[in-house]
């Protein structure tokens, strides 16, 4: 069902595969060896490299000197951070309300004095007494003393005035509004001798209706620059850069078969418009994962016989990527067998934190990507050789803002004419003004309104703002050119500061390995490992009296074992839970109805839990000595408690459980855990690969049952502790079972659920809202504790974000959980779906109906759906299942917001979306919620990284995952002990004598 029928048919694309997890350290110096560059030319490559950096830092292409501008205020100062808070936010924000609130939160905040003067550009200068009297203005130095700027001129001709500045700052990236804009601003650098491939802007395509958009945006377009290029064609003329992920709502390795039928005549047919009028069509690149889907595309367009005599396809190709090299020799396969030449366009790459970031939350074996600067630039230099040397069938289009890498391209292609560079627009100007119109240069020029160009520039500014970035280096005259200038070839050995992502938390742990679910490889093996999976057998009765009592008997060999032989025990059975991985995810597939994902990372997070507190009892359980006079001893240790009983949701069978458990265990507790009916086959199968690892029978018992046996064991004398995961009700009633008890207080650990709510105002970027909304919402059908249940939304912010919202619900897959496409699986009984179904009618009733996903009918499927709400209060208990309640709120009315958010008496999780920190400051500060999620999704709380766990009618505490949750499962004993009974501190004396 994970329909990986063809992946790797071609071995070629299987060793691509394999090189994206290939190990950096011998890749490089692979790398390296082939760049045909003698030392003699290595050192002509250098000295050319100086010339062009003294050079152009001579050059002032205009007065708006962005270069300058990004040097003086990078990323590194708060004041370059705010002001790319403002570049990225203000331009889109609907309301003057926030925008003046933006404005005041960001520019008011910096220091904007301390970079008067120090530019030699007055641009910069200017800017700077701009910025900083408009600071004054908002926060004025002294109270009363004058009135300030904002007083006499007000809020709304500052706004104006940087709402000005700001979209000068864009147009110096964006070559024009409209296509026919652009056309009309080329003409003038096509002059200076540049060519051009224009880019129409904007972000992946999130539903039907904006990939129909893009299309059409692209047609249009190609139909202007036919007309423009007069018949020069795809070299000599102009052409356009499309993306893939713009044509298509759901460009993702999971919807592979959709893509392929859907997107792939859509750019063969872009592709027919630009052959008709013989212009360039270059696919951009994207994110690693979606190179698999990209390389589909591209091998259906070199393959089409409708465009047989036609050389202007091509596609970027980013050398940051491992498997970069190794993919222009496919290409270059590809193009002989379609007897086709393509335009290859070498790109250093936009994505590399993100490219990260993710591989270290998935737990990848290697990164994508080159972990070093100096590794990317050789990966570059190995490809342009590639790209030159398939010269019968590519034509090579090297794009860089680097003078050594400039000097490198030039010297590997010799007398060669038939490659050009590119650049961006706007940046690079004073290095390729030295060089054009002596050799092609193409501009890659992107076209579009400012809410398009936002996403763009951001990632513009955060390239050239890096204080690692060429272009800040270039611009910055303090900096030595030898500095700015070297050679990537000597520093082959240069160390990755970035940990593997299986080293992320090194210090303590390993982290659990993931699964590279974008890898056909990988999703070939896992689809086969699937199917061999056996079913599990029932796991046998239990006699819940004899659990508790063989227990007990138990605890004190278990707790006098010591925290390392325990944590030795909990690591060994980390690995067994890592090696029956796909035993386990089928076991999460079939009786939990995750989907594949969710399977996945229910694994890892039980792995986690087993390393964590693993590491944590090493670190809590060893004796700590505490101060005290001569002649004294005082030691505080913590050991076990006795029984605990830990009872765990159906939503998570395996983490919780586990977690549970585990944390128990650690302690130095036996335990008897109850997972519940709905999923007992996990639980045997994880309690059975524990004691395999070692951990006794008689410490680790499964009884299996409902709340009747629940109950018992809750009420049993021998218990010690309560571990629960599960209702508020549920919680109270187990609070008060306890309380009735004779004998020990016994503690509670409980989490339960809540009204989880996000607070969006209109300064969030809705594309990025809309995406947390969505997986925070339905991801695993709403059955999470921390999932999104109301939305609480500024009303300007609102309207933009429900057509959206609409049109992604649209795109929903919802369906069997085994197929890799489906995006939510059932729900977990007939009883949810009944109370779901009948909330939906309630909820019909007395709000409005925004949106319902398309379902698969019969089963326990629930279609998602989104309910616009007049009052929040009409929502006042928690509705287990993927329904979102949205309420929209006026621009003066976050504080009553706020107060029907702590009015529900729960405090799990609670997301904030906005880029502005007063606010968020505001929000965080009056509502006590466990976990706070800013401008991200409000779910896959990570063990170690985002301890998880509520307060109020949410939850007990401590949180699970965390530093403090061992300190709630142990008991503490302070031994003080007096040295100088048998006559005086002999320690002391002897210290004194010495």
């Amino acid at each position: 069902m994970i329909q990986t029928s063809g992946f790797a048919s071609d071995p070629s694309r299987a060793a691509l595969h394999q090189l994206k997890a290939a190990d950096q350290g011998s890749l490089v110096p692979f790398l390296a060896h082939s760049v045909p560059l003698s030392t003699d030319q290595r050192r002509k490559i250098l000295a050319q490299a100086r010339a062009m950096v003294e050079l152009a830092r001579t050059h002032r292409p205009h007065f708006l000197d962005l270069d300058g501008f990004l040097a003086e205020y990078r990323l590194s100062t708060p004041e370059g951070v705010a002001l790319m808070c403002l570049a990225e936010a203000l331009l889109r924000i609907p309301d003057a309300a926030t925008q003046d609130r933006l404005i005041d939160d960001k520019l008011g905040a910096a220091h904007w004095e301390e970079h008067l003067g120090h530019s030699p550009s007055s641009f910069v200068n200017a800017s700077t007494w701009a910025l900083m009297f408009g600071a004054r203005g908002l926060h004025p130095v002294k109270p009363g003393a004058v009135r300030s700027l904002a007083e006499r001129l007000g809020h709304a001709v500052m706004r104006r005035a940087l709402i000005a500045a700001m979209g000068l700052l864009g147009r110096q990236f964006v070559m024009g509004r409209s296509i026919e804009e652009a056309l009309a601003h080329s003409a003038e650098w096509e002059a200076k001798g540049y060519r051009h491939s224009f880019d129409m802007l904007g972000e992946a395509a999130r539903t039907g209706e904006a990939a129909r958009h893009y299309f059409d945006s692209y047609a249009e377009s190609i139909a202007a620059v036919g007309r423009a290029s007069a018949g020069r064609g795809p070299v000599a003329g102009p052409g356009i850069s499309v993306k893939l992920s713009a044509l298509h709502p759901r460009y993702e390795m999971a919807q592979r078969q959709r893509v392929r039928a859907e997107l792939i005549p859509r750019l063969l047919e872009l592709c027919r418009l630009a052959k008709d009028v013989n212009i360039g069509l270059t696919v951009d690149a994207e994110e690693a994962d979606r190179l698999d889907l990209s390389l589909d595309a591209v091998a259906a367009a070199l393959a089409e016989p409708s465009l047989a005599g036609w050389d202007g396809f091509g596609l970027a190709v980013q050398a940051y990527q491992t498997r970069a090299q190794a993919l222009i020799g496919w290409l270059a396969d590809q193009a002989r067998a379609g007897r086709r030449r393509l335009m290859l366009r070498l790109v250093k790459g936009a994505y590399w934190d993100s490219e990260i970031k993710r591989a270290q939350e998935r737990g990848l074996d290697a990164y994508p990507v080159f972990t070093t600067k100096a590794a990317t630039d050789i990966s570059y230099l190995a490809c342009a050789a590639a790209a030159l040397a398939a010269g019968d069938v590519i034509f090579p289009q090297f794009a860089t803002h680097n003078a050594h890498t400039m000097a490198a391209v030039a010297e590997l292609a010799g007398s060669r004419a038939d490659w050009e560079f590119q650049r961006l627009h706007g940046m690079g100007e004073s290095l390729y003004h030295q060089m054009v119109p002596g050799r092609p240069c193409r501009t890659y020029a992107p076209v579009g309104s400012h809410q398009d160009l936002l996403p763009y520039l951001v990632r513009r500014l955060l390239e050239n703002g890096a204080n690692t970035s060429f272009v800040n280096r270039l611009a910055d005259s303090a900096l030595p050119v030898a500095e700015v200038v070297g050679d990537p070839l000597d520093r082959l050995d240069a160390p990755s500061p970035i940990p593997q992502p299986r080293d992320l938390f090194a210090a303590e742990r390993i982290n659990s390995r993931g699964l590279d679910l974008a890898c056909p490889l990988a999703l070939a093996e896992l689809e086969k490992g699937l199917a061999k999976v056996p079913p599990a057998p029932s796991p046998p009765d239990a006699d819940p009296e004899q659990a508790m009592t063989t227990a007990a008997t138990a605890f004190a060999a278990w707790d006098g074992l010591g925290a390392p032989a325990r944590a030795a025990l909990l690591d060994k059975a980390a690995d067994a839970l890592e090696a029956d991985r796909v035993g386990l995810m089928a076991l999460a597939i079939i009786e939990a109805g995750k989907t594949i994902p969710d399977a996945l990372a229910e694994i890892r997070e039980a792995v986690d839990f087993l390393r964590f507190y693993a590491a944590e009892s090493r670190r809590l359980f060893a004796p700590h000595h505490l101060p005290g006079p001569v002649g004294e001893a005082n030691t505080l240790s913590l050991r076990g408690r006795g029984v605990f009983v830990c009872i765990s949701p159906w939503n998570f069978p395996l983490a919780i459980f586990v977690g549970q458990v585990a944390a128990a265990l650690a302690a130095g507790n036996t335990v008897v855990a109850k997972p519940a009916e709905q999923t007992p086959l996990m639980a045997a199968r994880a309690v059975r690969l524990l004691h395999a690892a070692g951990i006794p029978k008689e410490v680790l018992h499964l009884v299996p049952g409902g709340p009747a046996i629940g109950a018992a064991l809750v009420s049993h004398p021998a218990v010690a502790g309560v571990a629960f995961t599960g209702s508020t009700a549920t919680a109270k009633s187990i609070q008060r079972a306890l309380a009735a008890k004779d004998g020990p207080i016994v503690p509670l650990i409980a989490e339960t659920g809540g009204i989880n709510a996000m607070i969006a105002d209109s300064s969030a970027l809705t594309e990025q809202l809309l995406g947390d909304v969505m997986e925070s919402a339905f991801r695993s059908a709403g059955q999470r504790c921390s999932a999104l249940r109301l939305l609480l939304i500024q009303r300007e912010a609102w309207v933009k974000l429900e057509p959206m919202l609409v049109g992604a619900m649209a795109e929903l897959v919802v369906g069997d959980p085994k197929d890799l496409a489906s995006d939510i699986g059932p729900v977990i009984d007939a009883e949810a779906k009944a109370m779901l179904e009948a909330h939906a009618e309630r909820m019909a009733g007395c709000s409005r109906l925004v949106a319902q996903a398309p379902s698969t009918s019969g089963g326990l499927f629930f279609a998602p759906r989104v309910f616009e709400l007049a009052d929040a209060k009409r929502l006042d208990t928690e509705v287990f299942g993927p329904i979102l309640h949205v309420v929209a709120w006026e621009s003066q009315g976050l504080d009553a917001v706020i107060d029907t958010v702590a009015a529900s008496g729960y405090g799990l999780t609670l997301g904030i979306h906005s880029r502005i920190d007063a606010t968020i400051d505001h929000i965080r500060a009056r509502l006590r919620v466990g976990n706070v999620y800013v401008n991200r999704s409000m779910i896959g709380a990570v063990v170690g990284s985002q301890p998880f766990g509520g307060q109020g009618l949410s939850g007990t505490g401590p949180k699970a995952g965390g530093p403090n949750t061992l300190l709630r499962y142990a008991a503490e004993t302070c031994l003080s002990v007096n040295t100088a009974a048998a006559g005086g501190d002999a320690a002391f004396l002897a210290g004194q004598q010495g």
